[in-house]
């Protein structure tokens, strides 16, 4: 019997050892936002001069949801233990981290939080590993006989050369690219001519971006902003980017909704005219937190709600479907189901859809995906500096990205809502859309068509 008694303790004490050894991330609902002393008359103290530039052209008024959480209620959180990792003035979240999970009950008793939900679980974070740079030349300077190089496939299907011909190359748009990791982005050949204003990770501790391992949010950049004639150029040459880095690739938890709303509201202050996104969320490592199919309405996810909010400040968001056609979800992942942004699904060179492009409706039936655009071997550079192929609706969204940003560089009176109206008028479905191909394969030509038109009858007015 004391046999028995003392290998229990002893199990119960490794257990209390190893349960010790987890932190954890919890999403705090705020009841408000607190007093804080930045004014809505005085925008320049909390919004950069571009971003006040952006909603005065399409007459967005600056409001109460602009402004900051208040700088005492951080303070409270972290007093009462953890760091606070993600915040969202927008929709009044706090994520905190903290190394005990008790800790929830003391924030759910603050006065201005109204409810605290798990939204991440995991071991400390070790010691960053050493990192030798090293210079990454392309590995064939060869030319391929047209300016796009072997780029040309990945426009060709939705005509965007037709804007680059008239002269809009993204030049003076300022694209966020909010994905994963860039992976030596500063060594490669192919890349060193993309104008790159800036970049920053939200991820809780991470090791940066240009070094954490990741290399598909360079691999989505490589569509848009490449810039070798003859090898390979991209859908916005000319374009301006800031690349933002919200997820955390060591595990799939809610935190990194939290991670992308902090990002689109950084992109937001900064002025940022038309953002990408390839991530989509739904399947969780806790399998409490998935997501099911009546939450596809742009109302439920946090971080639809939030690309939502981002698209009523004035940004065009272009997001990925999600590659899930051929699964049994099968259907489009927040948040892509955001209402007013445009996302694309994936064709092949034929223009046949692919097995895995996920497919709509929302569930709330609008039309999900919004449009198409080359997902199957998508032409890519890699972190090695390669010029590549790629699969997946990943590729899709910023190659129809680029061309957005150059559309909308074209008709800069327009909104972004204007542009993303265009834009699905000129799919070939668009009398007649459905769940795999959405408004259909947009035609650049066609777009610029129908944005003169939207332009014309503005002026009337």
């Amino acid at each position: 019997m004391k046999r028995t008694t003392l290998l229990l303790s002893l199990f119960m004490a490794v257990s209390a050892i190893f349960a010790q050894d987890y932190n954890y991330k919890f999403r705090l609902i705020l009841k408000d936002k607190g007093k804080t002393s930045y004014k809505i008359n005085k925008p320049e103290q909390f919004l950069s001069p571009k971003a006040i530039e952006r909603r005065q052209k399409q007459g967005i008024k600056i409001d109460e949801s602009d402004l900051p959480i208040s700088q005492d209620y951080i303070a409270a959180i972290e007093k009462t233990g953890g760091k606070v990792v993600a915040k969202s003035k927008w929709l009044g979240t706090v994520a905190v981290h903290c190394s005990d999970s008790s800790m929830v009950e003391k924030y759910k008793a603050l006065p201005f939080v109204s409810d605290a939900l798990f939204v991440w679980k995991g071991k400390p974070k070790g010691e960053p590993r050493e990192r030798k740079e090293q210079f990454y030349p392309a590995k064939e300077m060869v030319s391929f006989g047209n300016n796009y190089g072997r780029g040309v496939d990945n426009i060709k299907p939705n005509n965007g050369q037709y804007l680059h011909k008239a002269g809009y190359k993204g030049k003076g748009m300022l694209i966020a690219v909010i994905d994963a990791g860039f992976n030596n982005l500063p060594q490669i050949e192919m890349l060193d001519n993309v104008d790159i204003k800036g970049s920053r990770s939200f991820v809780y501790e991470d090791e940066g971006i240009y070094s954490n391992g990741g290399q598909h949010g360079l691999n989505v950049l490589s569509c848009i902003g490449t810039n070798k004639p003859m090898q390979f150029v991209g859908t916005a040459p000319e374009a301006s980017f800031w690349l933002l880095s919200s997820e955390d690739s060591r595990s799939e938890f809610p935190i990194e909704e939290d991670y992308w709303a902090t990002a689109i509201e950084f992109a937001d202050s900064l002025g940022v005219d038309v953002v990408n996104t390839s991530l989509g969320y739904n399947d969780f490592d806790n399998p409490a937190e998935d997501y099911t199919h009546d939450v596809l309405d742009g109302k439920t996810a946090l971080i639809s709600r939030a690309a939502d909010k981002a698209a009523d400040k004035g940004m065009l968001l272009v997001i990925a479907a999600g590659n899930s056609g051929d699964s049994p979800w099968e259907k489009i992942t927040p948040p892509a189901d955001a209402v007013n942004i445009l996302t694309v699904g994936a064709i092949k060179r034929d223009s046949v859809v692919t097995d895995f492009s996920s497919r709509g409706m929302s569930a709330d039936f609008r039309i999900k995906p919004d449009v198409m655009a080359l997902g199957d071997a998508s032409i890519v550079v890699d972190d090695r500096g390669n010029v590549t192929m790629k699969s997946g609706t990943s590729f899709a969204s910023p190659i129809m990205c680029g061309m957005v940003a150059c559309l909308w560089q074209a008709y800069p009176t327009l909104t972004n809502k204007d542009i993303l109206e265009a834009v699905r008028e000129s799919g070939d479905r668009y009398k007649d859309p459905d769940s795999s191909y959405g408004y259909g394969i947009p035609n650049m030509e066609k777009a610029t068509q129908i944005a003169q038109q939207i332009a014309d009858q503005k002026k009337k007015k």
